[in-house]
């Protein structure tokens, strides 16, 4: 790759990242996935960011009768003729999270062996699919998805306590959905691509007990409301475990995944003159952490050509986690790449790209940023201390005061967080 402007390397790296979330389209991966009609009916049901989108690309596809509901985050809904999108709040659940996730229990309430549920799971599902377990309220699943937000908790241990709490996670979607066929169908947007963490797993086997999820309580400290802890405490928050008959015959399709994302950003890049290098698509750990170790490989890869040869580029996927001790706007990526400009400190030839494939980094509708050689120096330039703003966890107000924002809408889809280091050498 011959010495190009630094915008023709930003511009690279967003073409790599338009074709990541492009790849995870549900119009392209769901259609081939798709069984026959059945004898009965054909019930669709949904939850997730990418759950309309999978829908509006059911309906186009379907030849039989249809019906069903799903729900997604407020924004993302995408108009159905048969089906009905329901918009709810995510990544805190709200009352129309909670009154579509009855509706949908509902909906599959009384089916036969001859009718087919269709479940169109995505990532979000665990907020937008609130059903709150015995004796707890909404209040009390707010308290504590927004403590484990804060906590750094992985999104597995997350989902854990999350199943425990629920009526309709960890498989009991499922249970009420028996006799019928169920074909569950997933778009993922976690490390390791297990159903049982996608959405919180409503529709899969959990083998994980209360027990687990009382320990990841304790292991971080969350506060919890009284009826949380006694729940758990009680094992009455058990959930549906593997081999338990009414999951019998039920069928899980994974449609599309990180890897699948990554794959396509190197096709891109291969394209441009430039060798791409997927370090993983599972990447976990605290997201500053993550960004000073990518930055050490970066750095060795353009000051000594080791263990890649440059122009390169290191892709990788998955979902760090951020322990909020500040009061800034930040997001998982964003505070990834700030963390990987401050150990880079101006390294010339290395630009890169963070974003969440959903079109949301933390809480702000921003996707991620991008970040370049003069990146600290503009910033500087401007009255902005980097380290500050990194230990404010302050990353969005960073990067949007350079312009370097990476806002992309609504994308209809979440196969989680999309990495990028470019090394021109």
């Amino acid at each position: 790759m011959a010495a190009t402007p630094a915008t023709d390397r930003t511009q690279l790296l967003r073409r790599m990242f338009d074709a990541a979330v492009a790849a995870a389209q549900p119009a392209l991966c769901l259609p081939p996935h798709l069984p026959s009609p059945p004898k009965g009916r054909t019930i669709v049901i949904g939850a997730g960011k990418a759950s309309a989108a999978m829908a509006r690309a059911l309906e186009d596809h379907w030849a039989g009768p249809l019906e069903g509901l799903v729900v997604t985050r407020y924004g993302y809904e995408v108009p159905c003729q048969r089906i009905e999108i329901v918009q709810a709040a995510h990544p805190v659940p709200d009352a129309a999270g909670m009154q579509a996730a009855e509706r949908i229990r509902q909906l599959v309430t009384g089916l036969t062996a001859d009718d087919l549920v269709i479940a169109l799971i995505s990532g979000g599902g665990s907020s937008l699919l609130v059903a709150p377990g015995a004796g707890l309220t909404l209040a009390d699943k707010q308290a504590v998805n927004t403590a484990l937000l804060k906590s750094g908790a992985s999104i597995a241990e997350m989902n854990c306590v999350r199943r425990h709490l629920s009526s309709l996670k960890g498989g009991r979607l499922a249970a009420v959905c028996h006799p019928a066929q169920l074909l569950t169908l997933l778009i993922s947007d976690v490390p390791g691509d297990n159903p049982i963490d996608i959405a919180s797993g409503p529709t899969v086997a959990d083998p994980t007990t209360c027990a687990d999820a009382l320990a990841i309580v304790q292991r971080y400290q969350i506060d919890i409301p009284p009826a949380v802890r006694a729940l758990l405490e009680s094992g009455e928050g058990e959930t549906v475990k593997p081999g338990d008959p009414r999951l019998q015959g039920n069928q899980t399709r994974k449609i599309t995944a990180p890897q699948m994302a990554l794959e396509a950003a190197a096709r891109v890049a291969r394209d441009a003159g430039v060798t791409p290098y997927i370090l993983g698509d599972s990447l976990e750990g605290e997201a500053r952490d993550i960004g000073k170790a990518l930055a050490g490989i970066a750095r060795q890869v353009a000051v000594h050509g080791q263990p890649f040869s440059t122009p390169c580029v290191l892709l990788s996927g998955g979902e760090t986690t951020v322990t909020l001790r500040g009061k800034g706007r930040g997001g998982r990526n964003v505070e990834f790449l700030l963390s990987l400009a401050i150990a880079l400190d101006g390294l010339a030839g290395v630009y890169a790209l963070a974003a969440d494939t959903d079109g949301v980094d933390g809480a702000e509708e921003i996707a991620g940023a991008s970040m370049a050689p003069d990146t600290l120096q503009r910033a500087w330039a401007l009255g902005t201390n980097p380290r500050s703003s990194l230990d404010n966890n302050d990353a969005h107000s960073f990067f949007q005061a350079l312009g370097d924002s990476v806002i992309t809408g609504p994308t209809l889809t979440n196969v989680n967080d999309f990495r990028a280091i470019l090394i021109d050498g």
